[in-house]
């Protein structure tokens, strides 16, 4: 299913809406589509193909997932440079007008009305969506475990980043620690907490705007993109942390006659 904003835009894209969960999984950086009603920012095909405009093989990497896990999948349709989805209304990064080292000359000088446009017809709809699948599931009687799918680029400003999968968490760690211990126990990849990125950096505002006020257990995924550079690899991955976020979620769970003693 494909929900749009105003103009027909396909905001997002919800695949597997029926899955039993128990987990949800984000890409809220899968896809690099810039609509006519944007026009390309400014910028050339090479930057529209870069890390600047999406998380290249996270989109892969949530669909196969979510197909391992019996998992709904809620993805972005557009390109992060037009609005990205995991930051706030009144962030700047919300519609950065500089990128590593990129310039977005049609982020440049953005006017409040734009702003406002483009909020209104990427980030509301989007996360509406990703809202209405949870609350979906919590009048179900299932809570659902909100896992959020992301890359990241392995040289950043020019430096080499050595991680290869890093786990972040906002306020809740639990999910996120259980993860690091698994993925080290059964993954050969440098596994490490809130690498290369942490909530300092703004970037678990759909954990705290999704998960948090239901006290849902969530994580955030980051894989450095040369480890899903083609549809092999990402299935590859997503094959290998399926188990990981299997057994996570099962050493946090309490135990039933832990739940019958509370």
């Amino acid at each position: 299913m494909v929900a749009a904003g105003i103009q027909g835009l396909p905001v997002v894209k919800t695949e597997n809406g029926d899955a039993p969960g128990p987990f949800l999984i984000v890409c809220e950086h899968a896809s690099n589509n810039f609509p006519p009603a944007f026009g390309t920012l400014g910028l050339g095909p090479e930057a529209r193909a870069a890390h600047i405009a999406w998380d290249p093989g996270a989109l892969g990497v949530a669909q196969r997932l979510a197909t391992n896990l019996h998992a709904p999948l809620v993805a972005a349709g557009i390109s992060r440079l037009i609005y990205d989805l995991n930051r706030p209304p009144h962030s700047a990064g919300a519609m950065a007008a500089r990128s590593e080292t990129y310039d977005i000359p049609g982020n440049a000088a953005l006017t409040p009305a734009e702003r406002r446009r483009r909020t209104e017809a990427v980030y509301l709809p989007f996360h509406a969506a990703l809202h209405a699948e949870i609350a979906r599931q919590l009048a179900a009687g299932t809570p659902p475990v909100i896992v959020t799918v992301h890359s990241f680029t392995p040289v950043w400003f020019g430096k080499q980043r050595d991680v290869e999968f890093g786990i972040i968490h906002d306020a809740d760690p639990a999910l996120a620690r259980a993860v690091l211990a698994e993925a080290k126990a059964r993954t050969g990849l440098d596994c490490r907490l809130n690498e290369p990125y942490s909530v300092a950096d703004e970037v678990t505002h759909t954990l705290r705007l999704q998960a948090t006020p239901y006290g849902l257990a969530n994580v955030m995924l980051e894989i450095r993109n040369d480890l899903i550079a083609d549809a092999e690899a990402e299935r590859a991955m997503a094959d290998g942390l399926a188990p990981v976020l299997r057994a996570a979620l099962a050493a946090i769970s309490p135990k039933p006659a832990e739940k019958a003693a509370i």
